[in-house]
């Protein structure tokens, strides 16, 4: 029984760390690039929104035809949807903070308010309600973990956590990384030496778009099957809250994002009302983000020009 109840916690564990380390990565190519990205949170819902909707579209068709028909690459396209889709709202992001200077709080709080708002729209015209996407049949296909009976997760699990070293990588040991570093911490001094600022400014809001976006599709269609009104459940926030705490650095990121889904799996431990009341096991993982937040695990320096327009 300690067996399978430590592997029941290992597993939930890994699941919801999957989410947070996509959005905290995705948050780390964009504040280390120098702008600000609190628009995880709305990012994620646009993305689950989207990789559940382009799965239940494409397999709907097929579906008339035979109640048991197989559309395999049905949620493949859902997360290129979600991706892309990821990638676009990031891009408007890019361009709001970059090309227009604007606030890039203001700018990412409107985007996390209109997540909440234009998939109420959407659901609506498609569905008849503005809570749920109708469920689809043939979500991501689980894999096994070294064949280990109860271990078995999705491939955006492996893919989130592979992300890990190639994210390190790409950061600190490329071209690409070292420009991107410059630009956040002395954009002045880059764009002397002739790196082009805004597009790498650009490129990194981008790639955490894309990352946002994959943490959105997980959560409808890699955890679950259908997308349902803020499944987000705050996980944009926690993300920048390990990104702090893992002092905007690949690993640190991980071990962070491995603490707060710990203690979100509490739950699977404390929950039900056997031990703690469920209400106050399921508040654990905000009352940490607000320890962190408030300084308790020390003083984290973010890169020196994040948030700051640059003026050629």
């Amino acid at each position: 029984m300690d067996t399978v109840l430590l592997l029941a916690l290992v597993s939930s564990m890994i699941r919801a760390t999957t989410p947070l380390l996509f959005a905290a990565l995705g948050g780390l190519f964009s504040e280390r690039s120098g702008v600000v990205n609190i628009a995880l949170e709305g990012i994620i819902l646009f993305g689950a929104l989207a990789a559940a909707v382009t799965a239940q579209l494409i397999e709907a068709p097929h579906l008339r035809e035979s109640l048991s028909a197989r559309v395999w690459y049905a949620p493949w396209l859902g997360v290129l949807a979600a991706m892309v889709v990821g990638g676009i709202i990031g891009w408007i992001h890019a361009v709001v903070s970059i090309r227009y200077k604007a606030d890039q709080i203001i700018s990412g709080t409107a985007i996390n308010l209109m997540g909440v708002g234009i998939p109420a729209v959407i659901l609506s015209g498609l569905y008849n309600n503005t809570a749920t996407s109708t469920p689809i049949r043939n979500r991501l296909p689980t894999w096994e973990f070294l064949g280990i009976d109860g271990l078995a997760f999705s491939p955006l699990v492996y893919l989130a956590f592979i992300l890990v070293p190639i994210t390190w990588f790409v950061v600190f040991r490329t071209p690409f990384g070292l420009r991107l570093r410059s630009v956040g911490e002395h954009p002045e001094a880059a764009d002397s030496l002739g790196v082009n600022v805004f597009r790498m400014r650009y490129v990194g809001v981008v790639l955490s778009g894309v990352l946002a976006g994959l943490a959105g599709a997980y959560l409808s269609i890699g955890n679950v099957n259908q997308f349902v009104s803020e499944m987000s459940g705050g996980r944009g926030f926690i993300a920048l809250a390990a990104l702090i705490f893992g002092k905007w650095h690949p690993i640190g990121v991980f071990g962070a994002t491995l603490l707060f889904g710990a203690f979100q799996a509490t739950e699977v431990l404390l929950g039900g009302g056997r031990i703690l009341p469920p209400t106050l096991v399921q508040s654990l993982p905000y009352v940490l983000t607000m320890i962190v937040l408030a300084g308790f695990v020390g003083r984290s320096i973010a890169p020196k020009a994040s948030g700051k327009p640059f003026e050629k």
